[in-house]
Formats: C-alpha cells, sequence, structure tokens
C-alpha cells in the first residue's frame, strides 16, 4: 500500500503542515485498515504556490515533450496496475475482476486516448491575417470522487498536463489509495517539479479552499450537484473558470419493438454495475405500458444474476457500497418508495442473506413508479432501478426529461432511425443507442444540473485552454 502520511508537492513527498488524520474505511468490513494524512489551507497554500511556480517554464513545453511524459506517466501506470486493483477493491469494495477490468482499465484508456488526441490537436490557427493560439489556461484546482475514482483522475490530470498546465488534485478522501499509487507513478514519469501535486482531505478544509484560492485560474470538479454549487459560488469570487461533473437520473427507453429480453437485461446490468454507485447509470427504465408485465419478468431475471459478496471472493460479480451514510441513503430511498406505492418486484431493504456485516445492499427493482416519486427524482447511487410505464413515445421523451438533470439517456430499438429521433429529442449530453461500446473520444459531461463543461480526449482538453487572437499577424 502507499504511504498514506505524506501528499505529493512540488515533486517530494511532504507531511501535511498541521498533522491529522481520518480512518480508511473497508466497506466489506466496516473497520478502518489505514489512517490518511489530510490537509488544511496551509497545505493547499503550498500546493498551489509550487503549480504556480512551474506554470511559466511549462507552459512553454513542447508538444512533443508533454507526450513524451504522458506516455511515460502511461508506462508507470500500467506497471502499477495489479497495486491499483487491490487498492481500489478494499478501499471501494469492488470486486477484484471489476477493479481490474473496469475501474483501473479506464484510466488507462483515458491515458492513452489523450496520448492520441495530443497528437493531433490544433493549438494554433491562421484566419486571414488573426492568429487564433489555444494556451493553457494556468494552475488547475482537481476535485475527483470515489466511485469511478481513476477515470476521474485520469480524465483531469492528463488533459491538463497535455495542454501545458500545471495542477493540484484533490482526491476523495474515501478512496485516496489508488490517488497516491497515481502520485506515485506521476513521479516515475520525470514531470518537472510542481506540475504535478496531491493534497489529502476533505471538501470544506480542502477542495473549498482550492476553488476560491486566489492563484488558481481553473477549477474542474466531479461529484454532487450540492457540492458543486458550493464550488461554484466559491470559485465565482475570484471570477476564475469552472467545469463540473455533477449528478444524474438518466432515463433509459426501451422502445415498442425492440428485443424487450436483451434491452431489458442490458439496462438491469447497467444499473447494477459497480454497486450502482455510477452518476450516468440508467436507473430509471421507461417501458411501453403494454409490455410491463414482460419487463418486469426479465428484470427481476436479471437482478438476480448477480452474486452480492466478499469483493476478494472468486465469482462476486457485486460488492457493498462504499460507506455507512451511502448505504443508509439507499435503504432509506428504498423504504420511501415502497412508502409512495411502488411495487417492490426483487431486493428491497436490509442486507443480502448470509451478509450481516459490511454496506452490502440488495439488488432491487421498483415498479408502478411515478414521476413524483422520490425513487424517480432523487438520484440514489446504488443498485436500484425504477420501472416506469409509458402510453406513447411522446410521453416516453416527456418523462425522460422530466428532471433537473441531463447527464445521459439511453434508447433501445429494433429501428435505429426511430432510436435515433428519439435521442435528438432528449436533454442530456450523452445518448446511448442500443448499448453502444463505450467510446473515450466521445464527450462527457451533462446539460442543466448535471454540469457544464466536457471531458474525454480533446473535448477535456478544451476545458484547460484560453483562445487568444493575435490580430494583424500577417499584416495586411
Amino acid at each position: 500500500m502507499p504511504d498514506t502520511t505524506r501528499f505529493y508537492i512540488d515533486g517530494q513527498w511532504t507531511p501535511p503542515v498541521t498533522p491529522k488524520t481520518i480512518d480508511i474505511v473497508d466497506p466489506s468490513t466496516e473497520r478502518a485498515f489505514q489512517t490518511l494524512a489530510v490537509g488544511s489551507a496551509a497545505d493547499v497554500d503550498r500546493a498551489v504556490a509550487a503549480a504556480k511556480r512551474a506554470f511559466p517554464a511549462f507552459a512553454q513545453t513542447t508538444r512533443e515533450q508533454r507526450l513524451g511524459w504522458l506516455r511515460a506517466l502511461l508506462d508507470a501506470y500500467n506497471e502499477r496496475s495489479d497495486q491499483l486493483v487491490a487498492a481500489i477493491s478494499r478501499e471501494m469494495g469492488a470486486p477484484l475482476s471489476f477493479a481490474r477490468d473496469a475501474q483501473v482499465w479506464v484510466g488507462r484508456a483515458h491515458l492513452e486516448a489523450t496520448v492520441r488526441a495530443l497528437e493531433d490537436f490544433v493549438f494554433v490557427e491562421d484566419r486571414g491575417t488573426t492568429r487564433i493560439v489555444k494556451e493553457p489556461i494556468g494552475v488547475a484546482a482537481l476535485i475527483t470522487p470515489w466511485n469511478w475514482p481513476l477515470n476521474q483522475i485520469v480524465t483531469k490530470v492528463a488533459p491538463a498536463i497535455a495542454c501545458g498546465c500545471t495542477v493540484v488534485l484533490k482526491p476523495s478522501e474515501i478512496a485516496p489509495l489508488n490517488a497516491l499509487l497515481f502520485a506515485e507513478a506521476v513521479h516515475a514519469s520525470g514531470l518537472p517539479n510542481g506540475v504535478f501535486n496531491l493534497v489529502n482531505g476533505d471538501g470544506p478544509s480542502v477542495g473549498q479552499v482550492m476553488a476560491g484560492h486566489p492563484d488558481v485560474d481553473a477549477v474542474s470538479f466531479t461529484g454532487s450537484t450540492r457540492a458543486g454549487i458550493i464550488v461554484a459560488t466559491t470559485a465565482a469570487q475570484t471570477v476564475k473558470r469552472v467545469s463540473q461533473e455533477l449528478g444524474g437520473k438518466s432515463a433509459n427507453i426501451i422502445l415498442p419493438g425492440s428485443d424487450f429480453a436483451l434491452a431489458v437485461s442490458q439496462g438491469v446490468d447497467a444499473v447494477m454495475a459497480n454497486s450502482g454507485q455510477s452518476c450516468d447509470a440508467p436507473t430509471r427504465l421507461l417501458v411501453p405500458g403494454e409490455h410491463l408485465g414482460e419487463v418486469l419478468g426479465i428484470a427481476k431475471a436479471a437482478a438476480e444474476k448477480w452474486k452480492v459478496g466478499d469483493p476478494q471472493a472468486e465469482g462476486t460479480t457485486m460488492g457493498p457500497v462504499v460507506s455507512e451514510a451511502q448505504f443508509n441513503k439507499i435503504q432509506a430511498l428504498i423504504r420511501k418508495g415502497s412508502d409512495e406505492g411502488a411495487k417492490l418486484v426483487v431486493g428491497g431493504t436490509g442486507r443480502p442473506a448470509g451478509l450481516e456485516i459490511g454496506y452490502y445492499v440488495r439488488p432491487t427493482i421498483l415498479a408502478n413508479v411515478t414521476r413524483s416519486m422520490a425513487i424517480a427524482r432523487e438520484e440514489i447511487f446504488g443498485p436500484v432501478l425504477s420501472i416506469m410505464a409509458y402510453r406513447s413515445v411522446d410521453e416516453a421523451v416527456d418523462m425522460a426529461n422530466d428532471t433537473v438533470y441531463g447527464l445521459a439517456a439511453y434508447v433501445s430499438s429494433s429501428d435505429l432511425d426511430e432510436a435515433r429521433a428519439v435521442a435528438g429529442r432528449l436533454r442530456a449530453g450523452t445518448v446511448s443507442l442500443n448499448y453502444p461500446a463505450w467510446d473515450p473520444f466521445a464527450p462527457f459531461g451533462g446539460y442543466k444540473q448535471s454540469g457544464n463543461g466536457r471531458e474525454y480526449a480533446d473535448f477535456g482538453m478544451q476545458e484547460f485552454l484560453e483562445t487568444k487572437a493575435v490580430v494583424g499577424y500577417r499584416g495586411k
């Protein structure tokens, strides 16, 4: 396991200014297995100062130099794959296979995509006598969550470095081990001192201080909408750029004429993966009312295939949720769904049989869900699916858009033209048709209260660039 007593600032591992620690809890046992040093405003000041000192020189590096560092980072990341898998499984409760094939894999995929995007990125363009230049924005504060930790770390750090920015990262204090291992990989890559800095801590003591720091030029935040509002409000005092990827309550519309056995099963699996802890999970399944009975049978069978248990055990496909607070929130929302009239199809409150210890949640499906119910409106962030019936495609589109969120949406149909037409009417940043392969070059981000800005590959790079016009560059 990495050293949890120090931060990474200015190319060195250094203790916090004021010693303070919190426990890192294994969600499968509910027991602390490590302590983590957490920072304060003084540590943020040190990290931001290091990034500010490093920025002028790093901003002038060439594309080829930055490609070299990113490729070296990818090599160092791959060398630590087994350690990253073990860390994520322990701190998040992810099954080992999922930690390896999804959580760690996706960080690698984003690094590879950023390298490819940087190879072809246009930083300079001439329009008549004017030269348009894309320049690094400066010092970037990066605040990342616990649910897909490496995904979010890499989709912020890699594009920022590709653009010539320097960064201060605050990973989630709930799942920090993978971030410390990532910092070791950054150090091994040979990046100049001060380009990458890491300070652990909670939101108020570190994250909010970073957002409001006068020497930070941009903030990239992923987390809850509630926390995002605090970050944006704090950052507004110094008029810095803020990009955010926030909550979601994604709709999954199964259109008439679909292969229901396939579409519904895939929809259930998309919700249950990662113990339901994905911001873009399709947690509202919208189906034609005349097919509701068929859908409930398929959905129940699909949910029952998930094996909940010890994330270290072979064959486990769903581990615990990440914390007691998360467990209690999910239980409360399942109860509220039943109280408001939803029909329990499978699962329900309480732990699965034989799992008395650990934050394990039963894969749960609720039917007869209406728009006004809390389970149809609030982000549950657990393995809970709400099934809603519609009478027409127009009503399905209206139901899908009837949310404060707009991160993602899903559409299934045997008629691709019909699916495309529906996609064009949905207010969401990503619309997936018939469960396609994941695309690391597709822009990722949300409408409405799901945030602003986009991540992934060249779209992510745009968030860390300023646009300068040099008028008269070529003369008359």
